[in-house]
């Protein structure tokens, strides 16, 4: 059954794209189909687990180092669990995935403008004045899934099509058993999640 079986799904992109929004989305679609869900946020884990890192690309391995611990753990115990991370390095990526083996990569994919008109945390300003140092994809690198097992854009999608392009992917990845019935329930809850996400923002 896949309801015992313990995944990570992890959420790669630059930051505002929407990494923490898809999760907050998805949870209760997959808690309604059987799975114990976790989710693991860049901005929580940094007031808690990490909170002595900087930004530095050796402070962004090492916050990445310790969230993979917890979620590998968390895997291994039958639990699905949702990462939402910016995670710019490639290489890093794939130790996670190494390390974790039942990991699924999905790219939060949207263009930088699109990124920097949007700006809601206002990050984005900051960076391009230069009160942000080691911004990703203004003055650090940002380097994007080569295959991801999973490509969302969040400029040309909306939150419940995102969705379901990730429901569909982990059914056929044999993580999610397919919604049985036809009686609407799967796109309701849907609807709470997205409602969920965005009285979160």
């Amino acid at each position: 059954m896949a309801q015992d079986r313990g995944f990570t799904l992890w959420f790669t992109g630059l930051s505002g794209a929407g990494k923490t929004t898809l999760a907050r989305a998805l949870e209760p679609v997959l808690r309604e189909r059987g799975l114990k869900i976790e989710r693991l946020d860049g901005d929580i884990v940094r007031q808690s687990l990490t909170k002595d890192l900087g930004f530095s690309k050796e402070d962004r391995n090492l916050n990445i180092d310790r969230v993979t611990f917890v979620a590998k753990l968390l895997t291994r115990n039958g639990v699905a669990v949702l990462c939402s991370f910016i995670s710019p390095y490639r290489a890093r990526r794939q130790e996670s995935r190494d390390e974790i083996g039942e990991f699924v990569e999905c790219f939060v994919d949207c263009p930088l403008e699109v990124l920097i008109d949007r700006d809601v945390k206002g990050l984005y300003k900051k960076a391009l004045a230069g009160e942000i140092a080691n911004f990703t994809g203004i003055s650090d690198p940002y380097e994007a899934p080569e295959q991801p097992d999973i490509i969302v854009n969040s400029a040309t999608q909306t939150i419940e099509e995102s969705v379901g392009i990730i429901v569909s992917r982990l059914e056929e990845l044999g993580y999610v058993d397919g919604h049985a019935g036809s009686d609407g329930d799967g796109a309701t809850q849907v609807a709470v999640g997205v409602e969920k996400a965005k009285s979160a923002r």
